[in-house]
C-alpha cells in the first residue's frame, strides 16, 4: 500500500498548489494568466479569459484569451464559449427639472451613457442617449422634482473590469426646505431663546426668499433626568433654579409648518430647564429629530436642515454608564404623546458613528451653531458626521438668521457624490464640475453650483473581488448627493459564476458516465467526489492496486525520442500527468507537460519582447498583429524602412535590406552607406545642396526663391526650418551639419535628420553671419575732419604760446620803463650854477 499512500499524497500537494496559484491576483500570473485556470468560476474571474465547455474539447488549456490568436488544435468552437460581457439596462430615468420652473413643466432628459473616451473638448452629451425605459414624462415625471438622474439601473459586471456609468445632479428652483431647530435649553441659554423668539418670523421670512416651500420646526432638550447629570432632589426636579421648570431629555414642541407664528409662540413659551454637569444631551435630541420622521413632519422630497444650537459640549455612548445606564441606545423613535423622549433615562446616549448612520438614511443636512467656546469642538464632530457643518453663534443668538442663511446656501451652493458599495467593489468618480472645456477631474465634489447648474459624473465601477456566498454577489448600491433624499440606484449582479456550474443545467450532471460516475460533470470537465481523482475521476484510492492497465499509459508522449513520463517535468497519477509547480510566474502545461510559458526567446529581457509584442505559449513566441520574429521583436511592417520625404522612393534608400523594420545597410568596397536610411554616403554627396535654397528663402529671405510665392511653390517638401542660436549637429541622431556663404557674402549654417517617425526636421543658424560693413565716405571725412581738427587745434597752441610770451614780454618792458623813470630825471654829474643854502641861525625873522 505505501506506493498508493505516496501517490494520493503527491496528488493532494499538486491540487493544492494548483488551488493556492488560481487564487493569486493577475498581476502576478504569468504572461498569459487563462492557461493556470483550472475551472470556468476561476476563468471568468480573471479579466480577458473565456472558458470552452465542449465535451469534444482537446486543446491543451479550456480557459483561453478570445482575444489572442490560438492555434487551430486549440480553437474552441463558438457556440461552447463562455465569455459573458457587461452589460447594463435602465430602469428609471425620468428628465432633470429645468431651471426657471416649477415642477412638473418639463425639464432635461440626460440619459445614461456606456463605456467610452471623453476628450476635453467634447461635451457630455456625446456620452449620453435618450433612453426609452426612462419610466416618467416631462418635468420630472407626474409633478415632482427631479435632481438626479437617472435614478435606477441594472447591471452585470465581470470581476476586474472597470466599466463606466454617467449621471446628472442639478439643483432644481423652489425645491422645498424642511428646517428643524433643535435648541439647548439649559439655564444659560435663556438670552438665546429669547432672542429666536423674536426673530422667528425674519427667519421665515429670509427662507421664503430662497424658497416658497418652506417648513419651519422646534424642539428642545437639556439631559437625562438621572443624577449625576440633573439633581435629583425632589425640590430640584421641580424647579432646577428660580426660572426653570423640570428637567428633560428632549422635547418635541411643533412639528414642521410653514405657521411662522406658531413657531415664536413655542419658543416663547418654553421654558428653560437646569442640569449639573456642562456636556448636555444633544446626542438624544439629535438620535430623535432625525429618526422620527413622521412626529416631526419631515417630508420626502426636500431639503432636510437640523440646526442645532448650543453653547456646551455634548455626551455620547459610554456616558450613561455614569447614571447606571448600560443599555445600547437602538436608534428608533421613542416620542411620547406629548413628544418627550420616553426612553431618556433608560437607554444609553448615541454614538458618534450612530448619529453619523442615522443622519445618512436620513439625508438630514446638521447646522452646528454654537458659541466660541465650542467650536472646536464640533468641527471635529462635524468631520464624522456626513453632510454636517458648524458656524459660530452669537452669545444672545442675536445672528441666528443670517448664520442659516448663510450656512443653507453654502451647503446648496455645493454637490458631493456619495455611495454606500462594499469593500468587493470601487466607484471613483469624474466630472469637470462647471468647466465644460476643462479636463476631467477625479473628485465627488463639485462648488459654487447655482439653481440651473447641471454637474455631469462619469462612474467607473469594478468588481475588485468575488465574494464567496454567491448571495452576496448581488447588491444594491445607492449613489447619492449629501443632504438630498434622491439617488442614483443600481442592482448589480457580479458575473463570478458560469450556468453550467450550477445544478439544472445542461452540461452539469451529478455521477456522470463521463466521471465513471465518481464525480459531477461541470462545464466540461469532471469535479470528483472524495476519494476519486483523475481527469475523469478514474482513479480511486482503494482500488489503484488492481487496476490491470499500464499505470503510465498517456503519460508518454508519442513518438517521444526520450521515452520520460511527463516530459520528465511532472508526476503520472493515473495514467494522467499532474505537471510540476514552479511559482506563480512559471506554468508547465499540456497533456504531457510538454508546454510552458518560459521557454521562448527574450529580448532585452523580456520573454517575446513583453506582452505588447508577443506571449509565450509552449515555447513558442505567439506574436501580435505588427510583429514577427523568434522573439516578436522585428516589426513587420516595412514603413520605417523608407525615407519620408522622398516620394516614391525604395527602401533603404536602395541600399539596403529591411529587417525588423529597419535598415540593413550595404558595406562593399566601393561604397559603405550609413544612416537611418542608407541615405548617406562618405564618398557621396550629401542633401546639402539640396535644401540649401529653401533653407534660405524659408529662414533669411534672401536667396534664388527669396520671393514668397517662389519658395512657397518649390519649397513643399522640405519643412520650415526650426531657429536656433547655435548650430551643431548630434551624431547620434544621425545629423548632418551644412555650411554656406550667399550672395551677400554672409555665411549660414543648418542641419537636416530624421526624427523616430521618419520625418525629415531642419534646424537652422537664427541669422546668419554676415561680414561688417566698410564706409569708405565716412572714414574719408573722417580723416579730413581729424586733420583740420588737429590742424586747429595746433594753431591754437601756436597762438596761446606766441600770447602767452608777448605778454611776458611786454610785462618785462613795462617793468624796466617803470624803473627808468627816477634816473632820467636828474643827470647825476649836471651840476647848476647856482646854489641855495639855508642859515640856520636866521628864524625867518626879518
Amino acid at each position: 500500500m505505501y506506493p498508493i499512500q505516496v501517490a494520493v499524497a503527491t496528488y493532494l500537494f499538486i491540487c493544492i498548489i494548483s488551488s493556492i496559484v488560481a487564487q493569486v491576483p493577475q498581476r502576478f500570473t504569468a504572461q498569459n494568466p487563462c492557461t493556470s485556470k483550472s475551472t470556468c468560476q476561476e476563468c471568468i474571474q480573471t479579466p480577458s479569459c473565456a472558458w470552452c465547455y465542449d465535451p469534444e474539447f482537446s486543446g491543451s488549456a479550456r480557459c483561453f484569451q478570445p482575444s489572442f490568436p490560438i492555434a487551430p488544435k486549440d480553437q474552441c468552437k463558438e457556440e461552447f464559449v463562455f465569455n459573458p460581457d457587461n452589460t447594463m439596462s435602465v430602469i428609471s430615468n425620468l428628465e432633470l427639472s429645468k431651471a426657471h420652473s416649477k415642477a412638473g413643466s418639463g425639464g432635461y432628459h440626460w440619459g445614461v451613457g456606456y463605456e467610452g473616451s471623453w476628450n476635453n473638448t467634447e461635451s457630455w452629451g456625446s456620452h449620453i442617449y435618450q433612453q426609452g425605459q426612462s419610466g416618467g414624462g416631462g418635468g420630472g415625471g407626474g409633478g415632482q422634482i427631479v435632481q438626479v438622474a437617472p435614478q435606477r439601473l441594472k447591471l452585470q459586471l465581470r470581476a476586474r473590469q472597470s466599466f463606466s456609468i454617467y449621471m446628472s445632479y442639478t439643483q432644481a428652483e423652489d425645491y422645498p426646505v424642511d428646517l428643524y431647530y433643535l435648541m439647548d435649553l439649559s439655564r444659560s441659554m435663556l438670552d438665546d431663546k429669547e432672542k429666536l423668539s423674536s426673530l422667528g418670523d425674519q427667519l421665515a421670512q429670509t427662507m421664503q426668499n430662497i424658497t416658497s416651500n418652506f417648513t419651519l420646526g422646534f424642539g428642545s432638550f437639556v439631559d437625562k433626568v438621572v443624577m449625576p447629570y440633573v439633581s435629583t432632589l425632589p425640590e430640584k426636579l421641580q424647579r432646577p433654579c428660580d426660572v426653570c421648570v423640570a428637567p428633560y431629555g428632549f422635547h418635541h414642541h411643533l412639528s414642521l409648518s410653514t405657521n411662522t407664528y406658531m413657531f415664536s409662540r413655542m419658543v416663547k413659551q418654553a421654558n428653560v430647564s437646569g442640569n449639573l454637569d456642562a456636556p448636555e444631551g444633544g446626542f438624544d435630541a439629535i438620535m430623535q429629530a432625525v429618526v422620527c420622521r413622521n412626529n416631526i413632519g419631515w417630508r420626502e422630497r426636500a431639503r432636510r436642515l437640523l440646526v442645532f444650537s448650543t453653547d456646551a459640549s455634548f455626551h455620547y455612548a459610554g456616558d450613561g454608564k455614569l447614571g447606571g445606564i448600560v443599555k445600547p441606545n437602538d436608534g428608533h423613535c421613542h416620542l411620547s404623546n406629548e413628544g418627550y423622549y420616553s426612553e431618556s433615562s433608560y437607554q444609553d446616549y448615541p454614538s458618534i458613528e450612530q448619529i453619523n448612520l442615522a443622519v445618512k438614511k436620513n439625508s438630514i443636512n446638521v447646522i452646528f451653531a454654537v458659541t466660541g467656546s465650542t467650536i472646536g469642538i464640533y468641527e471635529q464632530l462635524a468631520k464624522h458626521v456626513e453632510g454636517a457643518s458648524v458656524a459660530k453663534l452669537e452669545k444672545d443668538s442675536s445672528n441666528i438668521v443670517d448664520l442659516i442663511k448663510e450656512q443653507y446656501e453654502q451647503i446648496s451652493s455645493v454637490v458631493e457624490m456619495k455611495h454606500n458599495a462594499s469593500s468587493a467593489v470601487s466607484i471613483r468618480f469624474f466630472t469637470k464640475c462647471l468647466n465644460s472645456t476643462g479636463a476631467l477631474v477625479n473628485t465627488n465634489k463639485c462648488a459654487n453650483i447655482k439653481v440651473g447648474d447641471v454637474i455631469n459624473f462619469k462612474i467607473d465601477i469594478e468588481v475588485l473581488n468575488c465574494p464567496k456566498l454567491r448571495k452576496d454577489r448581488t447588491q444594491t448600491i445607492k449613489i447619492y448627493p449629501v443632504g438630498i433624499n434622491e439617488s442614483l440606484i443600481m442592482d448589480l449582479e457580479m458575473l463570478c459564476g458560469c450556468d453550467c456550474e450550477q445544478p439544472g443545467d445542461r452540461y452539469y450532471l451529478e455521477n456522470a458516465p463521463a466521471c465513471h460516475h465518481h464525480g459531477t460533470y461541470k462545464c466540461g470537465i469532471c469535479e470528483c467526489n472524495p476519494g476519486a481523482f483523475g481527469r475523469h475521476c478514474e482513479c480511486n484510492a482503494d482500488e489503484i492496486n488492481k487496476l490491470s492497465f499500464n499505470k503510465t499509459l498517456g503519460c508518454i508522449k508519442p513518438n517521444s525520442t526520450t521515452g520520460q513520463e511527463c516530459s520528465g517535468r511532472g508526476t503520472c497519477i493515473c495514467g494522467r500527468c499532474e505537471c510540476e509547480s514552479r511559482g506563480t510566474l512559471e506554468n508547465i502545461y499540456g497533456d504531457y507537460c510538454e508546454c510552458d510559458n518560459f521557454s521562448c526567446e527574450r529580448h532585452m529581457g523580456e520573454l517575446c519582447s513583453g506582452e505588447t509584442h508577443g506571449i509565450c505559449d509552449c515555447g513558442v513566441c505567439n506574436c501580435k498583429p505588427g510583429w514577427t520574429g523568434p522573439n516578436c521583436a522585428c516589426e513587420a511592417s516595412t514603413a520605417g524602412c523608407y525615407a519620408p520625404d522622398i516620394i516614391g522612393g525604395e527602401i533603404c534608400s536602395g541600399h539596403g535590406t529591411c529587417v525588423c523594420g529597419a535598415c540593413q545597410c550595404e558595406n562593399t568596397k566601393e561604397s559603405r552607406y550609413s544612416g537611418k536610411f542608407c541615405e548617406a554616403c562618405p564618398t557621396c554627396p550629401d542633401r546639402c545642396l539640396e535644401f540649401r535654397d529653401c533653407v534660405q528663402c524659408q529662414q533669411y529671405h534672401t536667396g534664388p526663391l527669396k520671393e514668397p510665392d517662389v519658395c512657397s511653390a518649390n519649397c513643399t517638401n522640405v519643412p520650415v526650418p526650426i531657429a536656433v542660436d547655435t548650430v551643431e549637429a548630434i551624431e547620434e541622431n544621425n545629423e548632418y551639419l551644412c555650411h554656406y556663404t550667399d550672395e551677400d557674402h554672409c555665411q549660414f549654417t543648418y542641419v537636416y535628420y530624421y526624427d523616430i517617425e521618419r520625418k525629415l526636421h531642419i534646424r537652422a543658424q537664427e541669422e546668419r553671419t554676415c561680414p561688417p560693413e566698410v564706409f569708405v565716405l565716412g572714414i574719408v571725412f573722417g580723416v579730413i575732419a581729424a586733420i583740420v581738427l588737429i590742424g586747429m587745434a595746433i594753431l591754437l597752441l601756436w597762438k596761446l604760446l606766441t600770447t602767452i610770451h608777448d605778454r611776458r614780454e611786454f610785462a618785462r618792458f613795462e617793468k624796466e620803463r617803470m624803473m627808468a623813470k627816477w634816473d632820467t630825471g636828474e643827470n647825476p654829474i649836471y651840476k647848476q650854477a647856482t646854489s641855495t643854502f639855508k642859515n640856520p641861525t636866521y628864524a625867518g625873522k626879518g
